[in-house]
């Protein structure tokens, strides 16, 4: 099955966390996500189908 890799601008910010919320509970196949966030949020993890990001 052909998997994507998916790129959130702004992951840290209210659209990102709802865009990786949504993205949990579709049917897409992620192979892999990529989070870009500014300098302010270096260092911090967001959760991923149970896994730290």
């Amino acid at each position: 099955m052909k998997t994507y890799t998916v790129a959130i601008l702004g992951a840290t910010g209210a659209v990102g966390t709802r865009l990786i919320e949504q993205l949990e509970q579709s049917t897409i196949p992620v192979g892999a996500i990529k989070l870009l966030t500014s300098a302010r949020s270096a260092g911090k993890t967001l959760p991923f189908k149970g896994k730290p990001l």
